[in-house]
């Protein structure tokens, strides 16, 4: 979404209008639950769904405030309709809500753009508050947090040349390959599709010019990922 866009959200909460809120969760009494909860405190949900593929098209076609994505779907994960709503419109912020207190979904959370990483545990009253902040664009982590998993991003013109072209998400795959993991390992730890996962590994193998991952497993245990200082 542009600046102008993103200028007229922030007038629409300073001018009083209601927060709109879209969300994704499979289990139908969550999603109702949520409904009521919202409605009572004046806030209005624009949409919900319990499908990751039908997330994505319906929030970036309403454009809500705030999207509530659960963690983990059977058709794929909050992280990932994060990732994809935030690559075309920034301004609507994501909150990843959740069962699981998983540190590789929190860090794949933060990459993704998301506002918070909120367990399902949580006080209503908390969330409301979450939520309201999010809104605002406030940064519901950790900033040290935060920080920390950025940093572990290594400047990729520090590489070897051959991984220099991958995105940050190749580079993770690659890494986890190297470490000899599966497909559906790969996609567990970085909360993706196994469908997802296998087009990452396509398109990194492609770009260094490997046809094999176990070529690629070879790289990694040269040091071949590893920064140059």
């Amino acid at each position: 979404m542009d600046e102008a866009s993103t200028s007229l959200s922030g007038e629409a909460q300073n001018s009083g209008s209601p927060i709109r809120v879209f969300i994704l969760d499979d289990h139908e009494l969550v999603r109702r639950g949520l409904r009521e909860l919202l409605a009572e405190e004046g806030f209005e949900v624009v949409g919900d769904t319990g499908s990751a593929q039908e997330a994505t098209e319906r929030i970036l076609a309403l454009r809500p405030d705030v999207a509530i994505l659960d963690g983990r779907l059977p058709d794929g994960t909050g992280v990932e309709v994060c990732r994809n709503v935030r690559s075309s419109a920034s301004a609507v912020q994501c909150l990843i809500l959740t069962s699981y207190d998983d540190d590789q979904a929190r860090s794949g959370a933060v990459l993704a753009g998301a506002a918070g990483y909120v367990l399902k545990e949580i006080h209503s009253a908390d969330l409301l508050d979450k939520i309201r902040r999010a809104a605002a664009h406030e940064t519901l982590f950790d900033p040290e947090v935060r920080a920390r998993i950025i940093e572990n991003l290594a400047d990729p013109n520090l590489r070897d040349p051959r991984s220099a072209p991958l995105t940050d998400q190749e580079r993770r795959v690659l890494s986890l390959i190297g470490e000899g993991l599966t497909n559906r390992e790969i996609s567990n730890a970085m909360f993706l599709t196994e469908k997802t996962v296998k087009n990452y590994v396509s398109s990194m193998l492609a770009k260094m010019g490997f046809h094999r991952r176990t070529q690629a497993a070879v790289f990694v245990a040269r040091g071949g990922d590893k920064p140059r200082r």
